[in-house]
């Protein structure tokens, strides 16, 4: 409500003395920001490589380390496609496949030693989906059957769904 509508002098005048002071705020800040958008606008966008500090620099690879880097991860895209052609079935194609995958390999999982048994459980926690499940369940299978064994020891790796035990 409007203050003067009160018919109180001295209220409309604090409330008018108040109104001015925030008013010069307001102004006082627009002024500050105004400068501080000029001050960015005389700010290169860009460093020149010289003006970098050498701890700031990144160095290229070598190129034998850049050619070690490549084949590294053209063995893993293959190892991928070779993974994603397991999964691929009625409910799920390459591209849904290789998401799969990407979800699994970031998946949490239980790794149960068995000395014993000379097995080397590890249990992947349930996919979202049955049908990722039953996927998942083509490739720990295929995976299983291979008999693959842990370096170094002498224990078997053995994949499973979390609710398969």
């Amino acid at each position: 409500m409007h203050p003067a509508s009160e018919g109180d002098p001295d209220k409309y005048q604090k409330w008018l003395d108040k109104k001015s002071e925030l008013l010069e705020q307001i102004e006082h800040y627009e002024k500050q920001l105004e400068r501080i958008k000029a001050e960015l606008k005389g700010i290169p966008k860009h460093i020149n490589w010289g003006e970098l500090e050498e701890a700031d620099r990144f160095h290229r690879l070598l190129p034998g380390r850049k050619r070690l880097m490549d084949t590294i991860r053209m063995i893993a895209y293959r190892a991928e496609t070779a993974m994603a052609g397991i999964l691929i079935g009625p409910t799920v194609d390459l591209p849904a496949a290789r998401r799969l995958l990407q979800d699994l390999f970031v998946t949490e999982a239980d790794i149960l030693p068995e000395q014993e048994a000379g097995l080397l459980r590890i249990r992947i926690h349930n996919a979202s989906r049955p049908a990722a499940n039953r996927a998942l369940l083509r490739l720990f299978e295929q995976l299983n059957d291979a008999e693959v064994e842990y370096p170094g020891t002498e224990m078997r790796l053995y994949y499973e769904l979390g609710g398969s035990c």
